[in-house]
């Protein structure tokens, strides 16, 4: 049976809901795990965008699971038929789990291209239409070590009608049983495990019957969809991801797609969210800006006399408008490094930071290679970013155990306040 391999050993559980543990038996042969809550490495093609592989792997505690998005390989199917030998040995990568999803979590793709047999997918070279049987054909090339089924997920717009979010439901279900028919019957995915899709938009019946009747079917884990950034408000994204994981399996990963804000992570893990995808490190890397937010609660619980000057002084106020509803615009939890004032800024990025940006290169540099447009301020800002994230999920797994996840949240939303604050004055 699909996905009978994998297991999710629980450690923890807070308040019925936030979950602390081990994914277990991940990979080929079983050898690779993954701490819950967590996120996967995301990437282009099998690699992390500005980084070689040498560069990657000077960061430290890099998650073992990678992820690829068939909207940038199904236009490269040709190639890897030849190949024949899937994509990890072409893309160059080896000791790690190899993840398929269908979109690509940083891009916002078209809408309106969807049918009860097939999806669209964009790539470089404009749409790319897949039924079910493309669609696993595209999987057998491959060949992941686990991947989710196809799905119709374009109800996360606003005014979606209740017929609309219906119709998707069923869809994704019918896609599902094609899915893991086809799979059961495949030898080139004999050991690659299936997540099952719940959709639903922001309808809770509709929500709660794709989470009932996905559960009911042979899938290791389950991915819900339809809650990005932008799509919805955080009060009502809880309440549905609450409702949805109350008809889920304890013993089964929920991977959240589209999510990565870092309070908006913390508020999914306290709803019954396990995994992230990794993209928000990206995204902040192509704006120009580092990742600069605090969630060390032990060595610097409140704010130091100097944190307090540069609070008020508007050091991450950005040029332009804020929308952290948007996941095109910057949001609380960055600095844009090519505001004039980081010019003559001789600190590193982030104080006590043990990455390789921040043990060698200094603000006023990141400055200077933004605003000449060298190719190097992507390379740095992306060290540094994957590694501040990274570290991030491990100050949240360290708060769980610890019973401390309350003043990490304090923490989070300290630094998004003071930002709006911040914003505010300005417009005044």
């Amino acid at each position: 049976m699909a996905g009978s391999r994998v297991q999710l050993e629980l450690s923890r559980v807070l308040q019925g809901r936030a979950r602390l543990g081990v994914l277990k038996g991940l990979g080929r042969t079983g050898q690779h795990s993954l701490d819950v809550p967590g996120c996967l490495l995301y990437t282009h093609l099998g690699t992390v965008p500005h980084l070689t592989q040498d560069t990657l792997h000077t960061i430290s505690n890099l998650p073992s699971v990678t992820q690829v998005t068939l909207s940038h390989i199904a236009e490269h199917q040709e190639v890897l038929e030849e190949f024949k030998d899937g994509f990890r040995k072409f893309a160059g990568l080896h000791d790690t789990v190899l993840y398929c999803s269908l979109y690509d979590p940083a891009v916002l793709s078209p809408t309106g291209y969807i049918t009860n047999k097939t999806v669209s997918l964009w790539g470089t070279g404009g749409r790319v239409e897949l039924s079910v049987a493309r669609f696993m054909a595209l999987q057998k090339m491959v060949q992941p070590d686990w991947y989710h089924t196809m799905a119709d997920g374009e109800t996360w717009q606003i005014n979606t009608s209740r017929k609309r979010v219906r119709k998707s439901v069923d869809r994704t279900l019918a896609h599902l049983d094609e899915c893991l028919l086809l799979h059961q019957k495949s030898q080139e995915l004999d050991s690659t495990v299936v997540f099952g899709v719940v959709e639903g938009g922001d309808i809770l019946d509709e929500r709660v019957r794709s989470a009932r009747e996905t559960a009911k079917r042979p899938v290791a884990g389950f991915c819900l969809d339809g809650f990005q950034t932008g799509a919805m408000d955080q009060d009502l994204r809880t309440q549905l991801i609450t409702a949805v994981t109350k008809e889920l399996p304890e013993d089964k990963p929920r991977l959240l797609q589209g999510v990565g804000r870092p309070d908006e992570v913390l508020a999914c893990v306290e709803a019954g969210v396990d995994l992230f995808e990794g993209f928000f490190p990206f995204q902040v890397t192509e704006r120009g800006c580092a990742l600069d937010f605090s969630f060390d609660i032990y060595s610097e619980p409140e704010l130091t006399a100097r944190d307090e000057e540069e609070h008020a002084a508007g050091e991450r106020q950005p040029n332009g408008d804020l929308n952290c509803d948007n996941q095109t615009q910057m949001t609380a939890f960055e600095m844009n490094l090519k505001d004039k004032r980081f010019q003559d800024d001789f600190r590193p990025l982030v104080e006590g930071c043990g990455c390789y940006c921040c043990k060698n290169h200094q603000r006023a540099y990141l400055h200077h290679l933004l605003v000449t447009n060298e190719l190097l301020a992507g390379v740095l800002l992306m060290i540094h970013n994957t590694s501040h994230y990274q570290s991030f999920f491990s100050a949240l797994r360290r708060a769980l155990v610890d019973d401390k996840l309350d003043l990490l949240k304090k923490q989070l939303h300290r630094d998004e306040g003071s930002q709006t604050n911040r914003k505010e004055n300005v417009l005044l």
